[in-house]
């Protein structure tokens, strides 16, 4: 029988015998202070150590000893732990068991109740993620405040992966299939072992850096095929993690399986299950596309012949208003009122023209009774001398040349002595 006595309890023990005397404890309330003890002290451990007298009983629970070169504890893993666990245990298994300890009163022993059991390899694998994990989220390197969105029509796509294998084909026939105009610019790397890691950082910084604008994806697809925790190492480091951080252009990852998750797919800015639903979600389809130009044509052809439509009884509505027609009711008034003042200048200049015709005939009229002419016609005549006419007899002297000027001619004459007065 196993006894636990905590190292900060050493002061509480009976400082002498006769006060032990005093306390008497059962062994079930001595087991029990024990266990009380020692499952509050241990609510978690992890243990390394090598499996033996493993053995699954018939109710599912498994049975099993962890051992090293100076010690060994009994465990059991329960049911519906076993039945979660991806490795099958066997004796001689070198593993990394995490679990409660707890001591079983009827047999005063105590066991580790395991919660996960793995290859030791694999666990210090787990551990290394784990711790990685938990620092690159402290930096912020999954927030999804950072993550930037994928092209919606990538013309060039930068494949980041073996250049063997099936996920080049897959996905080959993928983008062949929904959007054959991409280009796809493949730079070949190592996807598991030592320089892994390395080569798959490269090939991101080399398409942020590069100069040549052909060799400049707009997205960069991340892929691989399934594999163990031990095969996908390269894409848990904080190598690769880092250069999907500083990436400029955006970063899909495809690493392993649906059920696989790895550093470098929570640091990317999207996440595909498999490289070919990378792929799918890394252009859009030919065929959808198309539709969708269509379908955003006959919106555009419907929009812009409601744009009309609307126009036209606008202009309709403008044409009927009074507004609108206004101009041309004062235009037609101007017109008639126009014709009307025509005719009464028309009217005006006929009768001024009259007018002054008759005044004209009356005035010519006047003129002509005033005319000597007509004077002379009733037997007159008139002296004219040196060209100007004579009113007076005193204006003539005796032997004067003068002219007589009668209605039908001019006779000359000469002023003779006897004819003064």
């Amino acid at each position: 029988m196993f006894c636990f006595i905590a190292k900060h309890d050493c002061d509480k023990l009976p400082p002498a015998e006769d006060e032990m005397n005093r306390e008497i404890l059962s062994v079930s309330e001595l087991t029990q202070q024990i266990k009380t003890k020692l499952e509050t002290l241990f609510p978690q451990v992890r243990i390394k150590g090598e499996i033996s007298n493993c053995k699954r009983h018939s109710s599912g629970h498994i049975y099993l000893t962890l051992k090293d070169e100076g010690a060994q504890i009994p465990a059991v893993v329960w049911k519906t732990t076993a039945s979660r666990m991806a490795v099958a245990l066997r004796d001689g298994m070198n593993v990394i068991a995490e679990g409660r300890l707890e001591l079983y009163p009827p047999s005063g022993r105590y066991q580790l109740i395991c919660t996960s059991v793995t290859e030791a390899g694999e666990g210090a694998l787990q551990l290394a993620y784990a711790e990685l994990l938990q620092k690159l989220a402290k930096a912020g390197y999954f927030g999804a405040e950072r993550k930037r969105a994928i092209p919606a029509i990538p013309e060039i796509i930068g494949l980041i992966t073996s250049p063997t294998g099936a996920v080049i084909e897959d996905m080959s026939n993928v983008l062949e299939r929904r959007f054959p105009a991409a280009k796809v610019l493949l730079y070949p790397v190592r996807v598991q072992g030592t320089s892994a890691a390395e080569e798959i950082a490269a090939g991101i910084t080399f398409f942020n850096t590069t100069k040549k604008k052909q060799h400049r994806p707009g997205v960069i697809i991340v892929a691989r095929g399934g594999g163990s925790l031990e095969d996908l190492q390269a894409f848990n480091g904080e190598l690769v993690a880092n250069a999907i951080y500083r990436s400029i252009i955006p970063v899909i990852s495809a690493v392993g399986h649906e059920t696989d998750l790895t550093i470098a797919d929570m640091v990317a800015d999207l996440r595909a299950g498999t490289p070919s639903i990378a792929a799918e979600l890394a252009v859009p389809d030919t065929q959808e596309l198309l539709r969708h130009i269509g379908n955003l044509l006959a919106r555009e052809d419907r929009l812009l012949q409601a744009k009309l439509e609307g126009a036209e009884r606008h202009l309709s509505s403008i044409c009927s208003s009074y507004a609108f027609n206004r101009p041309p009711l004062q235009m037609q008034q101007f017109h008639e009122r126009l014709d009307t003042l025509v005719a009464m200048m028309s009217r005006t200049i006929t009768t001024t023209y009259s007018q002054q015709v008759q005044r004209y005939a009356s005035v010519k009229q006047q003129l002509g009774m005033l005319d000597y002419r007509k004077t002379l016609e009733r037997g007159y005549i008139l002296v004219r001398k040196e060209g100007k006419f004579m009113t007076s007899a005193t204006m003539l002297d005796p032997s004067n040349n003068v002219e007589l000027v009668f209605h039908d001619g001019v006779l000359p004459a000469i002023i003779s002595q006897e004819n003064q007065p």
